[in-house]
């Protein structure tokens, strides 16, 4: 069966599934291996080499002049992720993102974080995958070694503790944190600046 040019995408923007067997998977797999390259050149730069903002700008399509992110740095597809103005990604993150990763304005992601947006079919976990988009909005902040699960909307000016998993949206103004994370409190919107 002939498939069209962004089929996978499309199964990926469905939620799945994809099965890594079928022709249109290659798409994917070609992806990959363009982010890793690219990673794994900006990683070999040094940090006080500007060089490897370029090697981050090809991996995204995109400038990054209103964007920091700081090496070492992994992204497995990044034609499916978004940055709003403003976005701080510290060292150490991981982006899982063939489901589509947003960051919106002035998102601030502290070191080690961890966003997967692909899940394996409980199934057949060896050639099947599903997936949820993750949209974390305007000016969130997100902690240390947070771990962030497919389908997850962590809304405006929402923080979440470090070392929580975030198995369900957090609601905006939330601070949310431990395993699975749960509200711990809710912020002052008035208190909150731009």
């Amino acid at each position: 069966m002939d498939y069209e040019k962004g089929y996978v995408y499309t199964l990926m923007d469905q939620g799945g599934p994809t099965d890594v067997r079928e022709p249109y998977f290659k798409e994917a797999v070609d992806e990959m291996m363009r982010a890793r390259t690219l990673c794994a050149k900006a990683n070999a730069k040094l940090p006080d080499d500007p060089a490897y903002v370029s090697d981050l700008e090809k991996l995204f399509g995109r400038r990054l002049d209103d964007v920091r992110i700081l090496t070492p740095f992994i992204c497995d597809f990044g034609n499916r992720v978004e940055f709003g103005k403003g976005v701080f990604i510290n060292h150490s993150a991981i982006l899982s993102a063939s489901g589509g990763i947003v960051f919106e304005d002035g998102v601030s992601v502290a070191p080690g974080v961890r966003i997967a947006t692909i899940n394996h079919d409980f199934n057949e976990r060896h050639t099947k995958y599903t997936y949820g988009k993750v949209t974390i909005k305007k000016n969130a902040w997100i902690g240390m070694n947070v771990t962030v699960c497919p389908g997850v909307t962590i809304g405006e000016y929402a923080v979440v503790a470090a070392g929580a998993v975030v198995t369900k949206d957090v609601p905006d103004y939330a601070v949310y944190g431990g395993v699975p994370a749960r509200l711990i409190k809710t912020l002052n919107r008035s208190e909150q600046k731009e």
